[in-house]
């Protein structure tokens, strides 16, 4: 019998994991179906330093029980951290089973913010990426204004999944919650739809 995935789950700029936040939600349902779940708090996330959020990225892929697939979501600028940590091929990113990217932000934004312009994202022509991998955004993300398919999925060979209004997928969109991205990490072949509206 195939054991249950363990999950990886990393936010983004500015975020303390906040109860409220779809992934804290995520992290609490699949902890309670039994799944192992790692939702670590990155450093200095008001002013984060890529090369430390590239070393504790690549220590939580090497704490991965090796028993299980490997599931990683990323949230925002932890989107954009997967890409380097693939670029530079970083210990354990071949070995993730599957990857969600969510609302990864653009580089001309990252740009216009001191505190992020870093992680900027690599060079993505040509980037393979070595897992299956999902790209979901917001049709209107403000910080994606180039839109995901153009920014993200032209270049890696993804089709971006659109959700109409979902922004920022993030509190002030509504994201507190989102049963879409729990069906996905229990079936991979899910669609991805808008939270709904309450």
């Amino acid at each position: 019998m195939p054991t249950s995935p363990s999950f990886l789950i990393l936010h983004g700029w500015q975020n303390h994991r906040p109860e409220a936040h779809w992934q804290h939600w995520l992290a609490d349902r699949l902890t309670a179906l039994g799944h192992p779940v790692t939702y670590p708090q990155l450093p200095d996330p008001d002013d984060p330093s890529l090369e430390v959020w590239l070393s504790e990225l690549e220590r939580h892929l090497a704490a991965f029980d090796g028993g299980r697939e490997r599931v990683v979501l990323a949230h925002s600028l932890s989107a954009v951290l997967w890409l380097h940590a693939v670029a530079r091929e970083v210990p354990g990113v071949a070995e993730a089973g599957r990857v969600l990217l969510v609302s990864p932000p653009s580089g001309t934004v990252l740009a216009r913010h001191p505190e992020v312009a870093e992680f900027g994202p690599p060079p993505l022509d040509g980037l393979r990426l070595p897992t299956p991998t999902r790209l979901v955004a917001g049709d209107d993300d403000p910080y994606l204004p180039e839109g995901a398919q153009r920014a993200y999925g032209d270049p890696l060979g993804l089709t971006a999944e659109l959700l109409p209004g979902a922004a920022h997928l993030d509190l002030d969109a509504g994201y507190g919650s989102w049963p879409a991205v729990l069906e996905w990490c229990l079936h991979p072949d899910t669609r991805f739809a808008p939270r709904p509206q309450t």
